[in-house]
């Protein structure tokens, strides 16, 4: 087992988080044992942040005690290994509008606590004004608007020099133009606010999509 990033962890070519509430799976993931902690193996087909460290991902702000905005959380693959890795001094504000997928955020806060659901829209961020700062936010929200959803929570919670990451899906913005295009058009929309630090396609994990992450400039 070897760390790469705080709380990350490598083997065999896999990434891996430790268990902050052992014995329990989230999302059928696979488990392991080691030195007297269970790991849980991040599948990087079920989570584009894990993809994007197997396509090399390099800017990695995670780490125990750092505060973050998570925009689309769906029912919390990608986040309960964010809660791995932020531990109990940190905190997760995930905010999501479907209700059903509130039904699994909530029962997986319940035995995680650094986890914050927030049953809303990512277009009204003043809805969950309450987050305050953070140090990141994190998008995965398939809305044709989705650099105007970044840009306006950013400018309400990331911290000046704070983080983002989105992962854009080109089929959500423009099915009738190249991906490359539509990338293009995002990253310009967004390169005033942010400095733009890394750029990564997710095939094989996600057709389509680009990952970037960003350094607030506000």
């Amino acid at each position: 087992m070897k760390s790469v990033y705080p709380g990350v962890f490598t083997k065999d070519g896999a990434y891996l988080t430790v268990n902050i509430d052992p014995g329990r799976k989230v999302y059928g993931e696979r488990t392991l044992r080691e030195g007297g902690s269970e790991y849980r193996i991040w599948d990087s087909y079920r989570s584009k942040l894990s993809g994007a460290l197997k396509k090399g991902l390099k800017e990695f702000p995670f780490a125990p005690g750092v505060k973050v905005l998570y925009l689309g959380a769906s029912t919390g693959t990608t986040i309960s290994h964010l809660s791995d890795i932020l531990g109990p001094d940190g905190e997760i504000y995930a905010v999501e509008i479907a209700p059903q997928c509130m039904k699994s955020l909530i029962a997986l806060s319940e035995r995680r606590q650094n986890i914050i659901p927030i049953h809303g829209d990512a277009r009204q961020p003043k809805e969950y004004e309450d987050a305050g700062q953070v140090d990141i936010i994190y998008m995965d929200v398939a809305q044709p608007d989705q650099d105007d959803i970044l840009i306006k929570n950013a400018r309400m919670f990331l911290k000046p020099g704070g983080i983002a990451m989105i992962a854009i899906k080109s089929q959500s913005i423009d099915v009738t133009k190249d991906p490359k295009v539509v990338f293009e058009a995002v990253l310009a929309k967004l390169g005033p606010v942010f400095e733009i630090m890394e750029k990564i396609r997710l095939e094989p994990f996600d057709k389509d999509h680009l990952f970037v992450v960003l350094r607030y400039r506000g």
